[in-house]
């Protein structure tokens, strides 16, 4: 198979997914329903939030999961399963329901941000792809949101595909970069597929295959008269690059062609230093408008620095440090049972460790987001997936971190955050653009994410609250657990 063929995506799994699976097929399990959540431990780079990412692929995989002849004759090649095992992957199809955050949602560890109730097999197959796609552009949105907020105000464009780890990293990640708040990519897949602006102008071989670099800005004039961006670090940023940009900004002027979008980048050297003396030679030349883009493995600590030391700067290209999330590549979210059906009803299940982190929430959950009067975030309350939560009187709530502590909301309002998406294997949400989920995630941070949540350093830590009931049913079930 080469990579211009199609490729099945339902068989992007852990080959114990489907052992599993097989196990239960022979202990006749295969209807039997289970719920698993996914949930993350810790926020990337030591931020106080993450950008819920991912839940579009998501639910277009579990809606088209199925196995072709020649999928089911590769699992026989294996000599592993028997061949009514075989039979029934030539049917399968995921029947199961799924509750989730709003795509864009900012999320906090240690709360499910999605749940799978299915048959027990189904709900197994689908752990490897469910995470794969929520991990990593949940990891990028994140890091893209981090990036924006350092720019402050400033563009930010995605110019990672070169740098990201394969072609649909690159794709994706332009995906979730884009939900996280840049305007747009390099990538041009990834603008085919889902919309996103796109944009470049040309690299230094454009300046080096031409004889000189005055006649390769002039040419790159020509061909593109309204976006006329001109690389200018090729041989000297002060002695040659600006001042031939100039020159070709003063002919373009001269020949009555309007000065639209246009400007110059800098790829390399002291940005802060030349950008600052590159501003001062465009205004004293008379261009005032033309921007100053600039690149070069930049991340929200490198912007940080170089806007500090009054960088005069327009807009980044930010690759590999973005598309990589290079100062903490790995998400970390997992995919853990929390109930099993048993007489009609899900009982709770618990996993326990010594490291208290690793102890699961049991049970079939909801999860709500609790508002003080202005309109700002306070917490997260977990609580029963039936259990009901009035918010007309003072609300008694635990915090497990702290749970001596009596306290209680008053005059708060909460919203439920857990909503279903699939039922009996079929969406039952619209698709959103992704201009929309990039606006959702504005508006959250904008107007209910505490400020001091969103700081780099010491961020403010969300609290993840329990209602009464569900604390004591799961401190009764780590009092109950007898080890054998």
């Amino acid at each position: 198979m080469t990579q211009f063929e199609s490729r099945n995506i339902t068989m992007m799994m852990d080959l114990y997914e489907m052992t599993m699976a097989y196990g239960y097929f022979k202990e006749n399990d295969t209807e039997k329903k289970v719920a698993f959540d996914v949930f993350y431990r810790r926020n990337p780079d030591g931020g106080g939030f993450s950008i819920f990412a991912g839940l579009e692929q998501v639910i277009e995989y579990l809606e088209n999961m199925h196995f072709e002849d020649e999928d089911v004759e590769y699992f026989r090649s294996l000599n592993l399963f028997d061949e009514d095992f075989l039979a029934y992957l030539k049917n399968f199809r995921f029947n199961g329901d799924v509750y989730a955050f709003e795509e864009g949602t900012i999320m906090y560890p240690n709360e499910p941000v999605v749940t799978v109730v299915a048959p027990l097999i189904e709900a197994q197959l689908v752990e490897t792809a469910i995470l794969a796609q929520i991990n990593h552009q949940s990891l990028i949105a994140t890091k893209a949101r981090r990036i924006v907020k350092a720019a402050a105000g400033r563009g930010v464009s995605d110019f990672g595909a070169r740098r990201a780890h394969n072609m649909d990293a690159a794709i994706y990640g332009a995906r979730a970069s884009y939900i996280g708040g840049v305007n747009g990519t390099a990538t041009v897949s990834a603008g085919q597929m889902f919309g996103i602006p796109v944009g470049g102008t040309h690299a230094h071989s454009w300046v080096m295959e031409h004889s000189d670099e005055l006649t390769a800005f002039r040419s790159y004039a020509k061909v593109f008269p309204n976006n006329c961006t001109l690389l200018v670090d090729t041989y000297d940023v002060l002695k040659s690059g600006v001042p031939n940009a100039i020159k070709v900004f003063q002919e373009m002027k001269d020949a009555g062609i309007p000065l639209t979008r246009y400007g110059i980048r800098l790829d390399s050297g002291d940005l802060a230093y030349l950008s600052r003396k590159a501003r001062k030679m465009l205004d004293k030349a008379g261009f005032t408008d033309a921007k100053i883009v600039v690149s070069n493995s930049l991340d929200e600590y490198t912007i940080t620095s170089i806007l500090s030391q009054g960088g005069c700067i327009d807009s980044f290209g930010v690759g590999e440090r973005m598309i990589t999330a290079k100062t903490d590549p790995v998400f970390g979210a997992v995919y853990k049972i929390c109930a099993v059906e048993e007489n009609g009803k899900f009982a709770p299940r618990i996993k326990v460790s010594e490291t208290v982190e690793k102890i699961t929430n049991p049970g079939l959950k909801s999860v709500y987001r609790v508002y003080d009067e202005e309109g700002h975030a306070v917490s997260d309350l977990i609580a029963g997936f039936d259990e009901k939560v009035d918010f007309s009187t003072p609300y008694r709530y635990v915090d497990p971190e702290k749970p001596w502590k009596n306290r209680s909301y008053e005059n708060c309002t909460a919203k439920p955050l857990l909503h279903k998406v699939i039922e009996g294997g079929k969406r039952l949400t619209k698709t959103k653009t992704l201009q929309e989920l990039q606006a959702y995630v504005k508006k959250q941070l904008d107007n209910e994410i505490w400020e001091e949540e969103q700081r780099f350093e010491n961020p403010h830590k969300h609290y993840i609250d329990m209602s009464p009931d569900y604390y004591e049913m799961k401190m009764s079930m780590l009092h109950n657990i007898r080890t054998v």
